[in-house]
């Protein structure tokens, strides 16, 4: 077995912070799912355009979502595969889950105009805090290896322009927001994130549940 890199961060969706938030259903009052419009009842597909640690694509998967990871770093691409993989080898309760995530390695602003969802999020690497001792070392890590994501004006733009119902930015409470061709409809705040939320009311998914 290869020994672990320990300057890479830890893409682990069985146990830690991750797991423990499944097996207690803490998840199920995330803002992320109020943001994207994704329940239990409502299936549908989210493409996730910054999948970095995957930890939203899994918490919107596990509550029933189809979600499409794009990670165009190839080293944080193939610690996200390892990781699908050792959760789908896990049981057929994580089997199924992983079973809803496809991970695609690639640029999602060239992706984005050939796809089509319900939802694209967008979790660009965020503005750094003047008080660093608050990033936990595995956001440090994976900085270190996504670099500051300088496009993400580019990235949102892609997002609005393509062929989905609704998008969603997490972005840092207090921070200016990137650049975008339109207001969001609304915003959804936690204590140190905001998701601003871009709809598109005329497609189907968005005014009507699915059975």
């Amino acid at each position: 077995m290869a020994e672990t890199d320990r300057t890479a961060p830890a893409v682990d969706f069985v146990g830690g912070a991750v797991g423990y938030r499944f097996r207690s259903q803490a998840g199920r009052s995330h803002a992320l799912l109020k943001a994207t419009g994704v329940s239990p009842t409502r299936s549908l597909h989210v493409i996730d355009a910054t999948a970095g640690l995957g930890r939203d694509a899994f918490l919107l998967a596990s509550m029933g979502a189809t979600v499409t990871l794009i990670e165009r770093v190839p080293e944080v691409h193939a610690l996200l595969s390892d990781a699908l993989e050792a959760a789908r080898n896990e049981s057929d309760e994580f089997a199924a889950i992983i079973g809803r995530m496809t991970l695609l390695h690639g640029d999602a602003r060239a992706l984005l105009p050939t796809m089509q969802a319900d939802v694209i999020t967008i979790d660009p690497m965020h503005p750094p805090r003047t008080k660093t001792a608050l990033v936990k070392q595995e956001m440090r890590l994976l900085r270190d290896l996504v670099g500051t994501d300088p496009d993400v004006g580019d990235l949102l733009a892609a997002a609005l322009s393509a062929d989905c119902g609704r998008v969603v930015l997490k972005w840092p409470l207090r921070a200016a927001s990137p650049q975008a061709s339109r207001k969001p409809s609304h915003q959804i705040a936690g204590k140190t994130v905001r998701y601003d939320v871009f709809r598109r009311p005329q497609r189907p998914t968005e005014s009507s549940p699915r059975a």
